[in-house]
């Protein structure tokens, strides 16, 4: 449980700072750069630290009172930022201390900017648990945020009946990063969006529609002030919006390059005389888990995806180098417990299928269009990572090199990792390949996939199916991936 208290420490009394840390005390001193005459703001503490064995991994909230900014047209409102998510202490009682040169802890505090309503005196401190919430996914899962990534949150940030039920992230537009004796700290905000501007997020970029919101006052303005009274999406102020989100997501496709999800795929072609062979796979059963080199060119695709390079490429397979050039402190996304090798890397064969079956729950279906439109037919590559095991769907284009499925074989499986080619890419200078899937087939796709991507509720099961392709989808109820063997 957190309790709310003015501060009472080195922001209140600078000449005791010599005796509170010095992570602390650098963070403070910025909040005193940008608030001199806030010396006391009501702050968010948790009652018992999270390295006593607390549930808040963040150990103080501070909330200011913003005026904002008549000649950028930036209304009042509350400011809040975090302490915690980076090395306040330097003892390794929460992170460890890896030197001042690198990142801080996690490297990022949290802030949030929410719009002051008339008559309010004192700042709502729901934001504090929304907040504390988004930490306990950081220190658990160990994966980092970074500007521009979204957050699916499927609820109203305020527990109300808000349209604003997800967020995106960018830099703090007022607070500069913060060089602390632990490493360095930078502050990312929180900025709350509707379901419409997360979809537009996700099929483009997050980056692009942080820019479109900067335009838009009342979504945002200038300093991407959230209002959880807003009742219509910046679509629905400013149409032509929608037509920027549409140019980019075709002419740049998406940076998104996977997700998490609920996925499963089963292998349609004749079983091989050899089915029961210890090297194979039975998705039916308790699969293989992914091997140490597998889980690396999984990330490593994730990571290669948020780049807009000339030439699309996955890592190769069989690589002996394991990422040695960026730290190992940290998780990826796609890094756990469960992905260590159970099997020598080297004798889990590569199997071609004829024919398979995709299966997604709804969520994970909504985002089949995307993959097609904004990442395949511009030359790169979308992973489903499942949630609930090491299986992994990655669909390729025939421009991206390493891929073990190839132009003949273009179904091919290696473990519980998947990879399915569907198109050629014209963007690519490869030497010229065969057009497995062509755009208009491709468009076909889309057209039929097309009712996953709206707001109604669609009714499942669904199922498509292309038999001249041998591939199979199905859209299913989340209870099916909750209990598989039901």
């Amino acid at each position: 449980m957190d309790e709310v208290r003015p501060i009472n420490g080195p922001a209140a009394a600078p000449g005791l700072a010599s005796i509170f840390p010095p992570g602390l005390q650098a963070i403070y001193g910025e909040c005193r750069r940008l608030y001199p005459d806030q010396a006391n703001p009501l702050q968010v503490t948790a009652i018992v630290k999270y390295w006593l064995g607390g549930p808040d991994p963040l150990d103080y909230i501070s909330m200011y009172r913003n005026v904002g900014c008549a000649a950028q047209d930036v209304q009042e409102h509350w400011h809040y930022i975090s302490f915690g998510l980076s090395d306040l202490y330097g003892d390794n009682r929460v992170h460890e201390f890896t030197g001042q040169e690198g990142p801080s802890g996690f490297g990022f505090e949290l802030t949030f900017r929410l719009k002051r309503e008339v008559g309010e005196t004192a700042p709502p401190t729901w934001p504090a648990e929304l907040m504390q919430g988004l930490a306990r996914y950081v220190f658990q899962s160990e994966n980092t945020f970074c500007s521009g990534d979204h957050i699916s949150w499927h609820s109203p940030l305020d527990n109300s009946e808000s349209r604003i039920q997800h967020m995106l992230l960018t830099e703090d537009p007022q607070i500069s990063p913060v060089h602390t004796p632990f490493g360095l700290v930078n502050f990312l905000q929180i900025v709350g969006v509707c379901t419409e501007e997360l979809q537009a997020a996700q099929q483009w970029n997050g980056q692009g529609i942080l820019e479109l919101l900067r335009g838009v006052h009342v979504a945002g303005g200038p300093w991407l002030i959230t209002d959880m009274r807003r009742g219509e999406t910046m679509f629905d102020i400013d149409p032509h919006l929608q037509e920027r989100v549409d140019q980019g997501i075709e002419t740049e496709g998406s940076n998104l390059s996977g997700v998490s999800a609920k996925c499963v795929w089963d292998d349609l072609s004749r079983p091989s005389e050899d089915e029961e062979d210890s090297r194979s796979i039975c998705i039916g059963s308790q699969p293989r888990r992914l091997s140490e080199k597998d889980t690396e060119q999984i990330r490593e695709a994730l990571r290669k995806g948020l780049e807009f390079n000339t030439k699309a490429a996955l890592p190769p397979i069989n690589s002996q180098k394991q990422g040695h050039d960026r730290p190992q402190s940290r998780k990826d996304s796609l890094e756990s417990e469960s992905s260590a090798a159970i099997i020598p890397h080297e004798l889990v064969r590569t199997r071609q299928l004829e024919s398979v079956h995709l299966k997604f729950n709804q969520e994970s279906g909504t985002l089949l269009p995307l993959c097609l439109r904004g990442r395949l037919l511009h030359g790169r590559h979308f992973t489903y990572k499942s949630i609930n095991g090491d299986t992994a769907i990655t669909f390729v284009s025939t421009g991206v090199e390493g891929a073990f499925a190839t132009e003949e074989h273009p179904y091919a499986a290696h473990g519980p990792w998947l990879q399915c080619i569907l198109a050629a890419c014209t963007y690519v200078t490869t030497s010229p390949p065969q057009i497995l899937l062509t755009e208009e087939f491709v468009e076909q796709m889309l057209g039929d996939l097309s009712e996953l991507n709206t707001r109604e509720e669609t009714k499942l099961p669904k199922e498509y199916s292309w038999p001249e392709k041998k591939l199979k989808i199905s859209v299913l109820p989340d209870s099916v991936f909750d209990n598989p063997l039901q």
